[in-house]
């Protein structure tokens, strides 16, 4: 039997909204380079996380890593360091 290994997303990003409870949207921005024109893009995606102890507030710098599916939208859970 072979075990399969799988590498969870860790990305980087800042709280726009605290105001659900134990949940906290994260905005993720990455530069990515236009095919076509060379240009460099600021891309930015909103992604909701999981927060237990809603420790973090909106303007902090967190991390957020790949998890179970918590609900509908939620795939990631907070980092704690």
């Amino acid at each position: 039997m072979t075990t399969k290994t799988t590498q969870q997303k860790t990305l980087k990003g800042t709280v726009v909204s605290d105001k659900m409870d134990k949940t906290v949207v994260v905005a993720v921005t990455r530069f990515v380079k236009h095919p076509k024109y060379q240009k460099f893009l600021k891309i930015t995606k909103k992604f909701k996380a999981h927060d237990e102890n809603n420790a973090h507030k909106a303007g902090e710098k967190i991390e957020i890593v790949q998890t179970r599916p918590i609900s509908k939208d939620k795939h990631f859970k907070v980092v704690t360091k």
